[in-house]
């Protein structure tokens, strides 16, 4: 069966109506290169707002602990659909099967976060300095939230902020990559039978819009949107920031990563290998926080280069739903024409590739993933290439290490192999990685949802997930009530009438 009619049949196990198809927005397996069809456009953008904005009157009155109700119910509808929206993700993004059991498996995660924050949005008592005062600190519901997704999670990242929105007192409104439509239709139906079951709940509390680029930038732009929450590239993010800050509105960028890995010469090598294979393979390096750069200590470098080129070697690369495949496709093609550049760039920036670099020969786009030897960062290394192209750079001081390390545009996620409890503690210093995420013997990408997830420069800023990652989608209230007899001023400042 091609992929694409294996989704279609999950997405009718699901209660995806038929009314989806029929429009100008063509679907697209990256496994086979087979299309499920054509998916109709959401045409009445003003009517999702407005119709938000709505249920946002409704939702902010719902104590949080009911709302947080509805999402404990998405969790149990996301348990029993899981393995079909599982398969769907490896059917539309390409994810070998464990990759798209574990995506859902961070939604059922998130919302048993949600739950559990639902008893816990905490404000603060403050002192005050006039007598018979209280003075407080609270958070309240925000607005309507807009949740712009990339392809490479496309189901995760819309929980990472449904979820917290849902709890925190927001309607949601979804525009996901025009790249990976079906699972979002998907997980709307899922959320739908959860809204259901939960009785109560406003229409239109979390609504889908299908469409392309101009359909996320009519709603970025509308000054009802209280918060845009977007994941992509950094040139997209750049965009949503001018739009949102014209409007002085609020955003909360997910944007790019050029993550590296310092290897010291006291690094347990066996660890380290299975770390950078997977961090600089899986999802065929399409995630933000996939090992881009390894930071090797001249010492070590070309014992662990021919390790990893004898691992590379052997990689199961295919069908991402066929048991032992551990690399499945690239999205499309203009990925692997920005995979080929990259590796051309760099041969022309002095570059050597030790591994890799060409196509599989198959239905949908395969590719080898490829190992090179940088001289030095170049500008090709300095940019971000969503794809499988880990760049190895030597250094002799460690200093000199982590000075590479945050010596590139975006500051994602990082980490350091190391037995030194001094190297490892300066890489988590005010000196070390200027990243979000740091990690120690643990390889960049894999974050858990208990932390707060993101980074800075043109990673955007952003947090989202667990943590205090809620703050953002309410607003912060300083209430002060007097309930003494007199009216004293703050500062000692005298206005008697």
């Amino acid at each position: 069966m091609t992929a694409a009619n294996e989704a279609k049949a999950i997405l009718q196990r699901l209660g995806v109506d038929g009314a989806v198809w029929g429009g100008a927005l063509t679907t697209r397996s990256p496994v086979d290169g087979s299309s499920a069809g054509a998916l109709a456009e959401t045409g009445d953008l003003e009517g999702v707002t407005a119709r938000s904005v709505t249920a946002f009157h409704a939702w902010k009155r719902v104590p949080a602990p009911r709302r947080g109700e509805l999402v404990r119910l998405l969790g149990e509808e996301l348990r029993a659909s899981k393995d079909d929206l599982a398969r769907l993700v490896t059917l539309e993004a390409g994810k070998i099967v464990s990759e798209g059991l574990g995506e859902v498996q961070e939604m059922i995660d998130i919302c048993d976060f949600a739950v559990g924050l639902s008893r816990q949005l905490y404000g603060l008592t403050l002192a005050s300095e006039r007598p018979g005062h209280h003075m407080r600190e609270t958070w309240q519901p925000l607005g309507p939230v807009l949740v712009i997704s990339a392809f490479n999670f496309p189901v995760a990242v819309w929980a990472w902020n449904a979820c917290l929105a849902l709890v925190c007192g927001d309607p949601v409104i979804w525009k996901p990559s025009e790249k990976t439509p079906l699972t979002a239709l998907a997980t709307q139906a899922i959320f739908d039978r959860a809204a259901a079951r939960f009785g109560d709940a406003p229409e239109s509390l979390s609504q889908l819009v299908i469409g392309g680029r101009e359909a996320g930038e009519t709603l970025t732009a509308d000054p009802r949107i209280a918060l845009v929450s977007a994941t992509g590239s950094t040139r997209m993010g750049k965009a949503v920031a001018r739009t949102v800050a014209a409007r002085l509105g609020r955003s909360l960028l997910e944007l790019g990563g050029n993550n590296a890995m310092i290897v010291t010469p006291s690094a347990d090598l066996d660890m380290a290998v299975r770390a950078i294979a997977f961090s600089a393979v899986g999802t065929c390096g399409q995630r933000c926080t996939t090992l881009r750069r390894l930071l090797v200590h001249e010492s070590i470098a070309d014992g662990l280069i021919a390790r990893l080129k004898a691992a590379y070697e052997t990689l199961p690369i295919g069908d991402p739903r066929e048991a032992g495949v551990l690399i499945g496709p690239l999205i499309d093609d203009a990925a692997a024409h920005g995979f080929e550049t990259a590796l051309s760039q760099a041969v022309e920036q002095g570059g050597q590739i030790v591994v890799g670099g060409d196509r599989v020969q198959c239905d949908g786009v395969y590719v080898h993933p490829a190992i090179v030897r940088m001289p030095a960062q170049t500008a090709v290394v300095q940019h971000e290439t969503f794809a499988p192209i880990l760049y190895v750079l030597t250094w002799s001081d460690f200093e000199e290490a982590v000075a590479m390390q945050n010596d590139v545009p975006q500051g994602l996620s990082s980490c350091v192999f190391t037995d030194s409890v001094r190297e490892a503690e300066a890489f988590l210093s005010a000196w070390g990685s200027d990243c979000g995420i740091a990690n120690v013997n643990i390889g960049p990408s894999g974050a858990e949802i208990g932390g707060a997830f993101g980074g800075e420069k043109d990673t955007g800023g952003g947090r989202e997930s667990g943590s205090d990652a809620w703050k953002a989608y309410m607003r912060r209230q300083t209430q002060t009530v007097n309930f003494s007899t007199s009216l004293p001023l703050a500062q000692g400042v005298k206005f008697d009438v």
